[in-house]
């Protein structure tokens, strides 16, 4: 079979100038049927037949197959359509897929690709519109604060250049955090996978978030609690990870809160729980908090929305999971304590 295949691709193929399949079908079907009858009739030797029955024949049997062939024609022709109106952007065609044959299935794919088509487009358009908000509100609050202390409404005192300050840092943090996402699409960020020591790891991270807390004016407290374990991953990212939701945790909690931190080890892997005692997140949003530029009703400051869709991304590639887990459910809220936002993130031990 596959010779057979070989020695058809060297054959000419004289039917590529027809432009309708239903006109090569006919063709194919009638040059082959012609064959046919002219063996027959050597084998008659050549019996006298009416011409004019031949060619009654021979019209009959050409509308029979372009009536047949019509069927399987018309979704080619509406993905040709369809195809031209993707081009100018239109991406609400589909083509009606009722056969069972291969441009059935042809018809199928293509109403996928087309529906996947639009999704990327609409999320390409909330992108754009997104990121030109998210930039639009601190350049507007910086250029606020920096017209009055041209303009003398204000001086350039340590409060006023904090405040520019804070803008800037918003505006340097939503960059990066863009382009961290932009290196995810492309998937050219690779893991550069290292032995951590878990307790030393979180105290460190937690020792920098006290910092950047007690900087932004945050009160609150931290505190760690975890065994002595080992995981393998990369360090950079994990960090990443964790910083963000501990800036989160600090921005969200009531003055004088506690943001808790804490590891526990089961099996093969480890499940890290991080709390505050703010107002947390409500049940319809837990699902929503890890998309892009989805902030909830808990954002009221300087978060882009795009943190935890880039520690999503990063417990991903170490082959974890990261959730808003119940409070009551965690048995992590008891007393007066507010319930706040309760996220676990549960990583391997060792790599998959």
């Amino acid at each position: 079979m596959r010779l057979l295949t070989r020695l058809l691709g060297w054959l000419p193929r004289p039917l590529d100038p027809v432009r309708s399949i239903k006109a090569k079908l006919s063709l194919a079907l009638g040059l082959a049927g012609g064959v046919g009858l002219l063996i027959f009739w050597w084998s008659l030797d050549w019996i006298r037949v009416e011409l004019s029955w031949f060619a009654i024949a021979v019209a009959l049997g050409l509308i029979t197959l372009q009536v047949m062939a019509h069927g399987a024609t018309v979704p080619l022709r509406e993905m040709t359509v369809a195809a031209k109106a993707m081009a100018r952007g239109d991406y609400t065609r589909r083509v009606r897929a009722t056969s069972r044959d291969e441009v059935g299935e042809l018809a199928e794919a293509f109403n996928q690709m087309a529906a996947d088509l639009a999704a990327a487009d609409r999320q390409r358009r909330e992108l754009i519109a997104n990121v030109s908000h998210e930039l639009r509100t601190p350049i507007t609050a910086l250029r606020s604060v920096l017209e009055n202390v041209v303009d003398g409404v204000s001086d350039a005192e340590p409060e006023t250049m904090r405040t520019a300050l804070a803008q800037t840092q918003r505006l340097g943090r939503l960059v990066t955090e863009l382009l961290d996402l932009s290196r995810l699409d492309a998937g050219v960020v690779p893991l550069a996978r290292t032995s951590i020591d878990l307790a030393a790891f979180l105290e460190e991270v937690v020792r920098e978030a006290r910092v950047t807390a007690d900087g932004a004016g945050h009160d609150v407290r931290f505190t760690v609690t975890t065994p002595r374990i080992h995981l393998t991953g990369d360090r950079e990212r994990l960090h990443q990870v964790f910083a963000n939701l501990l800036d989160n945790a600090s921005r969200h909690s009531p003055p004088g809160g506690t943001v808790t931190v804490r590891a526990e080890r089961h099996d093969d892997h480890v499940r890290i729980a991080v709390a505050d005692e703010g107002e947390g997140i409500p049940l319809a949003d837990r699902e929503r908090v890890f998309e892009r530029f989805t902030r909830g009703e808990r954002a009221q400051d300087g978060g882009t929305g795009l943190g935890l869709a880039i520690a999503h991304w990063v417990v991903q590639l170490h082959h974890g999971t990261i959730a808003v887990a119940d409070p009551s459910a965690a048995g992590e809220a008891g007393g007066k304590r507010r319930p706040g936002c309760h996220i676990h993130v549960t990583l391997p031990l060792q790599p998959a």
